[in-house]
């Protein structure tokens, strides 16, 4: 893994150039079967309607939120398969009481104690895969019979170690990586959407 960027550009051009070829080589050099192995098992736990958990901190967040959206609405467009994803970051009430009166670290794994059951399945973003939080949500999970996703940048961290699967970005620039889990998640929804449809409709949708 390489640093991005290492020296001062002289304009957005400039920049967006060295972005994007950046982009494109971390890209690359992500791990499609582990891709593979996570879309088998969001498949399967869709399939089975089990509840799937996401979560994530700062622009993780939003793409814990976003997750949510894309891939609860288009998993019932052409393919008929209710996604029962529930995002951990949408109630700010639920999240601020947490950390308000037992601590920031817990505001996931408080959560699933109380909202999953045995067989569900967790999902988590994060850069560093260092974040306490997730971390303690996704040991929650490994130990109370629930399957955990890590999407990781920089080195992974002790949420690629722990989770059941983990898929990196190996990055350390925070756009890049965010871009590619955002990324990550579509190619996860378009994927499993299509695998569910008619052939013939495929170029007669938008994706």
């Amino acid at each position: 893994m390489t640093t991005f960027p290492t020296e001062k550009y002289p304009s957005a051009a400039a920049y967006g150039r060295a972005y994007f070829a950046e982009l494109s080589r971390v890209a690359a050099a992500i791990d499609l079967h582990s891709l593979e192995q996570v879309a088998a098992c969001l498949g399967s736990a869709y399939q089975r309607q089990a509840a799937v958990f996401v979560c994530g901190n700062g622009g993780s967040a939003a793409l814990a939120n976003q997750m949510v959206c894309d891939h609860m609405k288009s998993m019932q467009t052409d393919a008929a398969v209710k996604a029962r994803l529930i995002s951990l970051v949408s109630t700010i009430e639920t999240l601020t009481a947490i950390a308000n009166d037992i601590s920031y670290d817990d505001v996931f794994a408080y959560q699933l104690k109380t909202l999953a059951q045995p067989g569900d399945l967790l999902l988590t973003y994060s850069a560093s895969g260092e974040s306490e939080n997730v971390v303690r949500a996704i040991d929650w999970a490994v130990n109370n019979q629930l399957e955990a996703i890590a999407i990781t940048g920089f080195e992974g961290g002790r949420a690629a170690n722990t989770a059941t699967l983990n898929v990196h970005v190996p990055a350390d620039n925070y756009g890049v990586i965010e871009d590619l889990f955002q990324s990550i998640s579509h190619i996860l929804v378009h994927s499993l959407r299509m695998a569910e449809m008619p052939a013939e409709l495929v170029a007669a949708r938008k994706f």
